[in-house]
């Protein structure tokens, strides 16, 4: 099989490249030349946001099985790129995001749901929500239903991630000592390894999948419990958990999912829309999920391996609690 990657040195681009070169498939990858592409894999440079930036996919005169796209910004260049690849590719897999959907889905809610409006496959960056629907807007222009495939993915984590949740949560039990843990325990989350969306959706190439897919792992994969625990516990066990209430961290003005990552409030519209998808389209075709433990491990042993400090994406928001707040709410959960 013939890859052509339009990013592939970072996150989930990098899984999907390392993936495809594990199969013995032939790699090409598109990027600024920011970073390296992984050995292996041939690099061809273009900025997709520059005029010319795609001059040299066009002068390589390539053909490919699958291209993958992990754009997530001005839904144009998604645009551009898939009328460039049209007749140079057989499919075309976007990876699209669960906030596609019209706010808020219910819980339960499949790849049916109402989607949000208003988005548009010409259109420059307005907000992630829009961007990434007019992503999947300009695959289907460009590729067609038939040969189009939408990664509608929730919470991403694994080695390699820019975002900063998992890895604020490794660093945080890192440093030990009593650690918030938002409760309760039991709450059930929704996440996809990046590796293993990687390989489910170079599956789907093979498998000449079609449609729309909400990709994360079935609910209750994992708990906030068991992804807890096994931070504090790679990270060497100096960290003590202290279990806390919900109203007590929302009461004291804690940002659920970015001061403390991955965690958003049982019940709420949030939980619902990021914890609770139904996911049997993309398990009937082949997702499987590593164990969270495993998740846990090979980020840790990735972020050690790197010095410690994850890398930023600069259009994602800084995640994580201040030091100073997070003992204010303990003292307050100690008291209730």
């Amino acid at each position: 099989m013939r890859l052509l990657t339009l990013g592939g040195t970072e996150f989930v681009g990098r899984a999907v490249v390392e993936a495809a070169l594990g199969r013995g498939w032939d790699v090409t990858v598109l990027n600024r030349g920011r970073h390296p592409a992984p050995p292996g894999a041939r690099a061809l440079t273009g900025d997709r946001t520059a005029p010319g930036g795609l001059t040299a996919l066009a002068e390589t005169g390539g053909e490919w099985d699958v291209v993958v796209d992990t754009w997530s910004a001005a839904p144009r260049a998604v645009r551009d790129a898939a009328r460039l690849l049209r007749d140079r590719a057989r499919r075309y897999v976007y990876v699209s995001s669960c906030s596609v959907y019209a706010w808020a889905p219910p819980a339960g809610y499949g790849e049916d749901a109402p989607l949000v409006e208003g988005a548009s496959a010409d259109a420059e960056q307005t907000d992630y929500a829009r961007d990434k629907r007019g992503g999947e807007l300009a695959a289907l222009e460009g590729f067609g239903a038939d040969r189009s495939v939408l990664v509608r993915a929730g919470l991403i984590l694994g080695p390699y991630e820019n975002v900063g949740r998992l890895p604020w949560w490794l660093t945080r039990t890192a440093r030990g000592g009593p650690v918030l843990a938002p409760g309760p325990r039991d709450l059930p989350l929704q996440y996809v390894d990046a590796r293993d969306l990687a390989e489910w959706m170079l599956g789907a190439a093979e498998q000449g999948l079609s449609g729309p897919y909400n990709l994360m792992s079935p609910q209750g994969h994992a708990t906030m419990g068991t992804l807890l625990d096994a931070c504090a516990r790679v990270t060497g066990g100096a960290a003590e958990l202290r279990w806390t209430d919900p109203g007590v961290i929302l009461e004291a003005g804690v940002e659920p999912w970015v001061q403390l990552p991955v965690w958003v409030p049982p019940g709420s519209d949030m939980h619902d829309a990021l914890h609770g998808s139904d996911v049997s389209r993309a398990l009937a075709t082949g997702l499987r999920c590593r164990p969270v433990e495993e998740t846990v491990a090979d980020t840790w042993n990735w972020l050690r391996a790197i010095g410690g400090v994850a890398p930023q994406r600069a259009d994602r928001t800084r995640k994580g609690l201040d030091p100073e707040l997070e003992a204010k709410v303990l003292a307050a959960g100690a008291g209730s």
